[in-house]
């Protein structure tokens, strides 16, 4: 089994190298792939990109390079898809945070200028503490929330992360978190070891580092089964409190692109994921390759988890 970290550093070291070859691609005419991502370095979303690039260049005969687009949760990655031609020349990783920009008015982008391709992960959201403090029990973290108030890292305000957090404690009927927004889940986990937050709302696979390393430990896990891999660590179902959240990472391209484009994107992707590279990835991170669905089932997905998102910041009180 390979080491996550491992696995980073090969997808970063293959995914850069074939860029030196830009020059001689775009020579015999042939398009280079835009890989558009939301997410900074390191995060859920960008590993999950660069592990389906790792194979889908040489499964689709062509290179992909990833193209970083930041701003309002994913609203700025989606505006910039739709001032590209629907060639199928390009690819967007649409997330659960796409979802929750979509419901909160932040862009007039719809599902349907959109068509899906394929999904690489369904990812739980987890509580992820300071082993050394004692909300590390599951059991704890619920009492303790029912006369003081937690502080809850998130990557941002209105968002899965946060939604999470109030969902929980609203269906728990526990005090309201303290929800403090930071660029990334590099200094979630660096205020975590640190003691300066309580809780941060994160993926297994953004904490296996620091999980295995003893540092951080995760109190519950927000999905209706077990993870395997922490196989120890209670669901918040199973203790009482029915919230499920997953951050959901998948493919799409600028709607209108030729159905045979669309196949075709879907097949070299698809191929790309069932290779041992982002099985191995998956495991590593405490999923299998069920994660990994084909455009059918992926764009049902799409509409139910922005009915669903929408449903619930209407709960939440994030939209009147």
């Amino acid at each position: 089994m390979i080491n996550l970290k491992r696995t980073l550093v090969t997808a970063v070291v293959v995914f850069t190298a074939p860029l030196v070859f830009v020059g001689s691609t775009l020579a015999d005419d042939t398009p280079v792939i835009q890989a558009v991502t939301h997410a900074g370095f390191g995060g859920g979303t960008d590993v999950t990109t660069r592990m389906m690039l790792l194979r889908a260049r040489k499964a689709l005969k062509q290179d992909m390079q990833l193209v970083n687009k930041k701003g309002g949760g994913g609203a700025a990655s989606m505006e910039y898809m739709m001032t590209l031609p629907a060639d199928g020349q390009h690819t967007l990783t649409w997330t659960t945070g796409h979802a929750v920009s979509m419901a909160l008015g932040k862009t007039d982008v719809k599902l349907s200028d959109m068509t899906p391709l394929a999904r690489g992960t369904d990812d739980p959201q987890l509580f992820v503490v300071n082993c050394n403090a004692d909300i590390k029990d599951a059991n704890v973290f619920i009492n303790m929330q029912k006369t003081k108030s937690l502080t809850y890292g998130t990557t941002h305000t209105g968002g899965i992360d946060d939604v999470s957090a109030v969902a929980f404690t609203k269906k728990g009927g526990l005090m309201d978190p303290k929800i403090v927004a930071f660029k990334g889940v590099a200094p979630i986990k660096v205020n975590l070891i640190k003691g300066d937050i309580d809780v941060g709302v994160l993926n297994l696979g953004e904490a296996l580092t620091e999980i295995n390393e003893g540092q951080l430990c995760v109190a519950i896990v927000l999905a209706n089964n077990r993870m395997a891999k922490i196989g120890d660590v209670p669901t918040a179902l199973e203790l009482g409190i029915p919230v499920s959240l997953s951050t959901v990472r998948g493919f799409v391209t600028k709607a209108g692109v030729s159905d045979e484009r669309a196949a075709e994107l879907e097949a070299g992707m698809l191929k790309a994921m069932n290779h041992n590279y982002f099985k191995n990835f998956l495991t590593e991170i405490g999923l299998d390759d069920t994660s990994v669905v084909g455009a059918d089932e992926w764009g049902k997905q799409m509409e139910s988890m922005l009915a669903d998102m929408t449903a619930a910041l209407k709960d939440l009180g994030y939209i009147k």
